[in-house]
């Protein structure tokens, strides 16, 4: 048998009942040796890989639907389907099948399939009864036709024989022809009985009765029909809004008549699908299998059709575009561009790819640059829902076009800042648009969507971009909602919620919120861009200031911020914290919120949890020391009393490592006493002896015995120097706040409690100027501490 090539695409049947796409190639029927039969080999026009191989069974039930595609199940739960380019190349294959199963081509159906359950039954059915026997067409047989159809939906074996004989004759269209008798007679009785016959009819799921029924001279009967359900009272008025309300546009003439008829018919099937087919029982939810792959493929088709039009989307486009076009036109165009890629989702991976690559050389980001920008409402929501299915396609495709755009236009026209305005801009009281933005927004800049491009940059190059041109309008309503006086008036003991710069307004408040919940993100994907803006623009104070606000959400939202900071352990994050003295805030919300326990509550709590648990010493040190007196009465939770130990343990570990210096600090000055009183030819030993000391400790308790033994030089008689009384008068910028103040220390290693910082004795004056030069020289003065 000579093989024969069609163009198709081969499809199977998911878990979920949709068709996926496996390919695209050519078939051909040809006798394969390794399956002992004539088979179906389809192989990729891409590469010649083979994309199906399958032996054309002889009890395997074929079906042809739509003149371009044969649809078969090859075992259980596994349907397969080739949609063929071309009509001719369907009727050859299907009559390849035919001959090998020794089938009449002219059929649609080359086999009954037999349920297993009903096995035994189909044996015993006498040969001669091949098609269920109907009753007359008429108005007087109409219960018993209408009892007939109900009665085989439970058994494959009949709704099989029934379709065969309800596709006879045209039996069908003869039963649509009683509707129109009946309405006009307003024989109530009998159009009850049509509505149980054509939902039954549906739910007989073949392709080729619904080839009949929604062909243009049927379908408005079968809705008819479908309006008269017993259930009611009165019947649906389906009709008059298929052909009076709903209106359908053509934005720019569609010249090809198939297309035009294939738009109309999908339209009507899915609202049949929709609107007017109750629900299906679980019994009955795979009834219409048939259909949603009806409606299915006719997108596909419709889609398909009108990208090979370059003329027709190219005139799309133009339009759109033009600043002639007015805005009624442009509301039809958004429209149909946004129904456009609605339908395309139906498309699988490698075919949506070439649409939306078709609409990108179209030129469909620059105009939503331009509709985005509008004052109309719908033409802003329809642009939002097409940039939309544009970010969840490729991100990548927009970033690069954002970043070329950078070189051609002004930073205020920016895609990305237009979509930052509506963002801001929503009018809608819950910002519905405004959240749907932001989720896209925050798609854009996921690192984690930018690894797998195949530039390796992109990560980097955006980031940085977007940071330059973009997080100041992001961030523009936070800092103009939060700006204040950075002295300590902002935090006065006793402050309650009640603070002017807050916003009460609760729209206000949920941008915030939302504008809060992306820099969340930010903090927790980006390091060296967000670090550096919160640096530059001291934004973590700006948005604690939202702590004061009478929503509680919005103040949620600004401790989660900080949470998420503190959550990284970064020391360059808390060093700005404890020179910011940014607890503050946290702590007067905890004050305010007094004895309630709430979320805000608990939320706070965990925050210094945490703290605790992660045992962050810097931070411990600082909460201790300038809160701990107003946090000390809490103490329905043990967190604050677990810092103060914490705190304590590491005091007092400091303090037993001082003292062990100091201890074999005086047995050093026996052996300096005997150097003195050796030759100078023992130079060598006393080298190995420094050797070993400077072994043995710390570089900055090597520095302490460094001076230790000056001071014994100067002493000329080899006896060990004294502490010195007092520690010398501190700089205010050598701790991390700027209310650290100078101790005295005893001659006696005693120690004395610091007032910042965990560890502060004066012999460690050298090591912590040299820890803290490279630490900032400014620190703001320390607030007045918290009343309880």
């Amino acid at each position: 048998m000579s093989d024969t090539r069609r163009r198709v695409k081969v499809y199977t049947l998911n878990e979920d009942r949709q068709w996926d796409d496996r390919g695209t190639g050519h078939v051909s029927s040809t006798f394969v040796e390794r399956l002992k039969g004539i088979s179906l080999l389809v192989r990729a026009e891409s590469d010649g890989s083979l994309l199906l191989e399958s032996k054309i069974s002889p009890s395997t039930a074929y079906q042809k639907q739509q003149d371009t595609l044969i649809v078969w199940s090859e075992a259980d739960n596994y349907d397969l389907a080739l949609s063929f380019q071309e009509k001719a190349g369907c009727d050859e294959i299907w009559e390849k099948i035919c001959q090998v199963q020794g089938k009449d081509p002219a059929l649609d159906i080359t086999q009954d399939p037999i349920d297993e359950s009903e096995e035994e039954r189909f044996e015993e059915i006498p040969e001669t009864s091949h098609l269920v026997e109907l009753p007359p067409c008429e108005l007087s047989h109409l219960e018993e036709i209408a009892d007939l159809v109900t009665s085989v939906l439970s058994s494959p074996i009949r709704r099989e024989k029934l379709a065969l004989a309800l596709m006879s004759e045209g039996y069908l269209k003869k039963l649509l022809g009683l509707f129109r008798a009946c309405e006009d007679l307003d024989n109530r009785e009998g159009l009850h009985h049509l509505y149980e016959v054509v939902r039954g009819v549906l739910f007989l799921n073949k392709a080729a009765l619904f080839e009949v029924m929604f062909s243009d001279d049927c379908i408005m009967d079968v809705v008819g029909c479908l309006e008269y359900d017993p259930a009611l009272v009165q019947p649906k008025r389906h009709r008059e809004f298929l052909t009076k309300t709903a209106k359908f546009k053509e934005v720019i003439p569609i010249t090809d008549s198939e297309l035009r008829q294939k738009i109309h018919q999908t339209y009507r099937v899915q609202y049949i699908q929709d609107i007017i087919l109750p629900t299906p029982s679980v019994f009955e939810e795979n009834f219409l299998s048939t259909l949603n792959s009806f409606i299915f493929f006719n997108k596909v088709e419709i889609v398909s059709m009108l990208q090979e039009d370059e003329k027709f989307l190219t005139e799309v486009f133009a339009q759109l575009t033009d600043e002639g076009t007015d805005d009624s036109k442009r509301r039809e165009l958004v429209n149909f561009v946004k129904e456009f890629c609605a339908f395309s989702q139906t498309l699988q991976p490698q075919n949506r790819d070439a649409f939306f690559k078709t609409l990108a050389n179209l030129g469909i980001l620059p105009a939503l640059e331009i509709v985005m920008g509008m004052d109309d409402l719908q033409v802003r929501a329809a642009a939002t829902d097409i940039f939309s299915y544009l970010v969840e396609f490729s991100p990548s495709m927009v970033r690069e076009f954002v970043m070329q755009e950078l070189q051609q236009t002004d930073d205020d026209v920016l895609l990305i800042n237009v979509v930052i305005k509506q963002m801001i801009c929503d009018s809608d009281p819950e910002l519905g648009g405004a959240v749907q933005l932001m989720g896209l927004l925050r798609t854009l800049i996921d690192p984690e969507n930018m690894l797998a491009s195949t530039n390796k940059t992109e990560k980097t190059e955006f980031l940085s971009f977007f940071y330059k041109y973009c997080m100041q309008v992001l961030t523009a309503p936070l800092l103009a909602n939060t700006a204040h006086d950075k002295n300590s008036k902002d935090f006065q003991e006793g402050s309650t919620k009640i603070n002017p710069v807050c916003p009460d307004n609760f729209q206000t408040a949920q941008l915030l919120a939302l504008i809060l919940e992306l820099l969340t993100f930010c903090v927790e994907h980006h390091t060296y861009h967000i670090k550096t803006y919160i640096m530059n623009k001291d934004l973590l104070r700006r948005v604690l200031v939202l702590m004061n606000s009478k929503h509680t959400f919005l103040a949620l939202c600004a401790l989660r911020f900080m949470r998420r900071i503190i959550g990284l352990k970064d020391e360059y994050y808390n060093r700005y914290i404890i020179k910011g003295n940014l607890f503050e805030p946290v702590i007067n919300a905890l004050l305010d919120n007094g004895t309630r326990y709430n979320l805000l509550n608990s939320a706070i709590i965990e925050l210094f949890e945490f703290i605790k648990v992660e045992d962050v010493k810097s931070l411990i040190a600082h909460i201790v020391d300038n809160f701990y007196k107003a946090l000390e009465p809490i103490e329905y939770v043990q967190t604050f009393k677990g810092l103060k130990g914490r705190y304590e343990q590491e005091k007092d570990r400091q303090s037993q490592k001082l003292t062990r210096f100091r201890r074999e600090a005086r047995s050093l000055d026996e052996d300096e006493e005997l150097w003195f009183n050796e030759d100078e030819d023992d130079d060598d030993a006393e080298a190995l002896d420094k050797s070993r000391v400077e072994d043995d400790y710390s570089d900055g308790y090597g520095k302490y015995m460094e001076a230790k033994k000056g001071a014994a030089n100067g002493a000329n008689n080899g006896k060990a120097a004294a502490l010195p009384p007092t520690s010398p008068p501190a700089s205010p910028n050598n701790s991390p706040t700027s209310s650290v103040k100078t101790v005295a220390l005893p001659a006696s290693p005693v120690v004395k409690p610091p007032v910042v910082g965990l560890v502060d004795y004066p012999d460690d004056e050298d090591e912590e100027e040299e820890d803290e030069d490279d630490e900032e020289e400014q620190s703001p003065r320390k607030r007045p501490r918290l009343s309880s």
